[in-house]
């Protein structure tokens, strides 16, 4: 599909620079300093640039806040919001990208050797920058155009449980009109809602004893844990979850513990977590487990009586929530893709989204993808001609009224 409106080859040079950058969640700033000097470079003006200081409030320690670009417009028209996450998971650390011919899409981007793309999202960063480079360019070609006020945002933190959005700055964002979340998969899929989250951490505390000697006066951790995932498990409450009309998913996801085969194991850690589209089932999902582990913890026991215990903490990653067909953000996504000869396709995700918690501040967007797959992986590609697809996307919704 051609491209008229952008500059294909700096779009594509944008990303495989972006993409280059290591950025893990936490580590963001060189990934913002490299978008700024990509933006200011291209005509943007300084004063339109601003950092909130998110990563002051984030769980984990972080080097730099969301970035956020503004950009005047036609206050009559509808003020648009653009945003895109900056962090990367750690396997995309170091990566190489190249150019390669695929026999089933054509040319697409792979990274050299172990190391994942990385497409996810600065595909999605690079997509945006574009479109702000873009829009200066139609500008300065049409100076007497109207064009729609824009609020961009490049979040961090996005790996690691949605911090960026979560914790965004938004008095420095202002009204939004309709809102458009750049992240990963093809570019036909509209997500415009998507499943809530919850994180759990368990410590389970038993009595250590001489696994040869005495292993009857030591209350095992490990068996306490067993006992209740097997309880879990047995009664439908772990992996995918469908009771009494509910539906969701469970899984324990981290164990750790133990020092020696010769000991009874006084002490476990756990991580878990449960999901659902219905806030009330996840907290259901929620309490059954805990109440195997109490359960569990209290059915084994030593010689002296003795039992062992849980410490129990969970906390909300992100809520779910789902557009109306009607939103204003969900038709823009939809009119927009079917003049670009593609079948939209709506959809509420199973997985958390930067568009979470942007729901949760009033911020309402649907998000789109870059053309990123197997995301995550050493086998990651993106694809080129989606990739400049979402550049042409993006710059439409901040040239066009």
């Amino acid at each position: 599909m051609p491209h008229p409106s952008i500059d294909t080859a700096a779009a594509l040079d944008r990303y495989l620079k972006l993409t280059a950058v290591p950025g893990r969640s936490g580590e963001e700033k060189l990934v913002a300093e490299t978008i700024v000097q990509m933006l200011v470079d291209g005509g943007l003006d300084p004063a339109s640039i601003d950092f909130d200081d998110a990563h002051q409030r984030t769980r984990i320690p972080g080097n730099v806040g969301n970035l956020i670009v503004t950009l005047p417009g036609d206050e009559g028209l509808p003020r648009t919001m653009l945003s895109a996450h900056m962090d990367t998971v750690p396997i995309c650390v170091g990566c190489e990208p190249i150019v390669q011919q695929d026999p089933e899409f054509g040319q697409v981007v792979r990274s050299v050797g172990d190391r994942g793309l990385g497409g996810d999202d600065r595909a999605g960063c690079a997509a945006i920058a574009s479109a702000i480079l873009e829009r200066i360019r139609f500008q300065a070609a049409n100076p007497t155009a109207k064009l729609p006020p824009v609020v961009i945002v490049f979040l961090i933190q996005e790996e690691v449980g949605l911090e960026g959005a979560r914790h965004i700055s938004v008095d420095k964002i202002g009204r939004v009109d309709r809102g458009f979340n750049f992240d990963g998969g093809t570019m036909e899929m509209i997500r415009h809602g998507a499943i809530g989250g919850e994180r759990i951490d368990i410590v389970v505390t038993g009595h250590a004893s001489h696994a040869g000697v005495a292993p009857e006066k030591g209350v095992s951790a490990i068996t306490i844990a067993s006992l209740a995932i097997a309880r879990l498990h047995a009664d439908g409450w772990l992996g995918k979850v469908e009771r009494d009309g509910g539906v969701g998913t469970s899984n324990v996801g981290v164990i750790q513990g133990g020092d020696a085969t010769n000991v009874v194991t006084p002490r476990l850690q756990l991580r878990a977590e449960a999901r659902s589209h219905d806030g009330t089932f996840r907290t259901r999902i929620v309490n059954e487990m805990r109440q195997a582990f109490q359960s569990a913890s209290e059915q084994v026991t030593d010689t002296m009586g003795r039992c062992g215990s849980i410490q129990w903490s969970s906390h909300v990653d992100y809520e779910a929530f789902a557009l109306s067909d009607q939103h204003p953000s969900v038709q823009a996504a939809q009119a927009a893709l079917m003049e670009m000869g593609y079948q939209p396709q709506c959809k509420v995700a199973d997985g958390g989204l930067d568009a979470n918690w942007l729901f949760k501040h009033g911020i309402e967007a649907v998000t789109l993808g870059c053309g990123q797959a197997a995301i995550h992986t050493v086998d990651e590609t993106l694809r080129i001609d989606h990739f400049l697809d979402a550049c042409s996307l993006a710059t439409s919704f901040v040239t066009e009224s």
